[in-house]
């Protein structure tokens, strides 16, 4: 799984509060399309953050229980890797964040693959929808102030 999707946006506020935002995967409802609810199954001891989490997806005909695997680099970086899922089979993310001036330019990277058989280029432009409605989802949630 080679080919990922990649996009970034800026967002007016420090990479603390916006990885404080990605942090909060039970918040991820309110914000995320598709995802219905977010269970944590463990945290990591030194800082309370997520290290293994369940998701509810319901977004188009891809209906999904599956669970990620947190590793977090401060409020730089955090990616994410599949352990179980029915529907998706494969699903590495990653969400890098750089301070830039007053605002911390978001890089959003992407690769999901999915049993049912899907070209290419279908995959890569629904992961791009994917990305892209995330990260505008994240930017509205850190703006406008909004917590768990």
């Amino acid at each position: 799984m080679a080919d990922q999707t990649e996009s970034s946006i800026d967002i007016n506020a420090t990479p603390a509060q916006i990885m404080a935002v990605i942090a909060d995967l039970p918040a991820y409802p309110d914000w995320s399309d598709g995802i219905t609810s977010v269970e944590i199954l463990s945290v990591y001891e030194d800082d309370g953050r997520p290290a293994d989490a369940r998701f509810q997806l319901e977004s188009g005909p891809i209906r999904d229980t599956y669970e990620l695997e947190y590793d977090w680099d401060g409020d730089s970086k955090v990616t994410w890797t599949l352990t179980t899922g029915d529907m998706v089979t494969a699903m590495d993310g990653m969400y890098q964040l750089t301070p830039n001036g007053d605002s911390t330019s978001v890089l959003y990277r992407l690769a999901v693959d999915v049993k049912i058989p899907m070209l290419g280029m279908i995959k890569r432009k629904a992961e791009k929808v994917i990305v892209d409605t995330a990260l505008k989802g994240l930017k509205e949630r850190v703006e406008s102030g909004a917590t768990g």
